[in-house]
């Protein structure tokens, strides 16, 4: 769903003019990411036929983090990794989705990510607009270890829901076993035990059809 041209759902039913200051800000931006329930992902969900939507993988991925943080490869802090996890998605209320094997999409996704990071966390009163950006910054340039799990995390759910799937998007025209491998890679820079699951997952996917065989 593309809200790019919509108003804010705040502007819609405006609230009280005694609710003002930080806290109007505050709820104006929490009233804006509930657009979040209305993006679709391409991923299918296990328990009923139908897309899942990023408010539920973000928070997936939060349940994750904390079930699995103890396969980090290095020490985490799971607040923060939780942080980053319910952050990174939240700008796919302007930018859309991107698919993991939509390589079109990808092409232009960094720019109108940026841009509409700069808008949804421009909501918010000016130190929490900075500490979401740089969280969603920490996130996208995965250069701590926290950023690297949550990453694995974005990686690893997908390939659970696809697994349950009996193949899901791992069957976009053009997908082989290989291109799985490539696109999940990442988990192996936080976890060698996660990587190591996520292999045996994807290669059995393969002996079973439920994915093209790689080479």
């Amino acid at each position: 769903m593309d809200f790019d041209d919509d108003l804010l759902l705040a502007e819609r039913t405006p609230l009280p003019d005694a609710v003002g200051g930080r806290l109007r800000e505050q709820l104006v931006f929490l009233a804006e990411v509930d657009k979040l329930k209305a993006v679709l992902r391409q991923s299918p969900l296990a328990a009923v036929d139908r897309r899942e939507n990023d408010a539920e993988h973000s928070w997936h991925l939060a349940l994750m983090v904390t079930v699995l943080a103890e396969h980090s490869d290095e020490p985490i802090d799971v607040g923060r990794t939780v942080q980053l996890v319910v952050v990174h998605d939240l700008i796919e209320i302007y930018a859309g989705d991107t698919p993991l094997y939509d390589d079109a999409g990808r092409e232009s996704q960094q720019q109108r990510e940026e841009a509409a990071a700069d808008r949804l966390f421009g909501l918010l009163p000016s130190d929490q607009a900075k500490h979401f950006r740089e969280r969603w910054d920490e996130f996208e340039a995965r250069r701590t270890p926290e950023a690297r799990f949550a990453k694995a995390m974005d990686r690893m759910q997908p390939l659970l829901l696809n697994w349950l799937a009996q193949g899901g998007t791992w069957r976009t025209p053009g997908v082989t076993a290989d291109t799985v491998r490539e696109r999940k890679s990442v988990i192996g820079d936080a976890s060698a035990p996660l990587w190591t699951a996520a292999r045996e997952v994807i290669a059995e996917g393969e002996r079973r059809g439920w994915v093209e065989p790689g080479g």
